[in-house]
């Protein structure tokens, strides 16, 4: 199990994430949240299409 994954934002925007992060992640491209910090794996809110290596 990678501990990477590729999150799709609604505006189309793929972006790579760490699933453990300690502040919030949002899109490179429109800033809407991508990943929400909780202490331990992340609180994903985009689209998850792969898990990466």
């Amino acid at each position: 199990m990678g501990k990477f994954v590729l999150v799709k934002c609604n505006c189309g925007y793929e972006q790579p994430l760490f699933k453990f992060i300690a502040s919030e992640v949002k899109c490179g491209s429109c800033g809407a949240v991508l990943a929400e910090p909780t202490g331990g794996l992340a609180k994903i809110t985009g689209k998850v299409e792969k898990e990466l290596d």
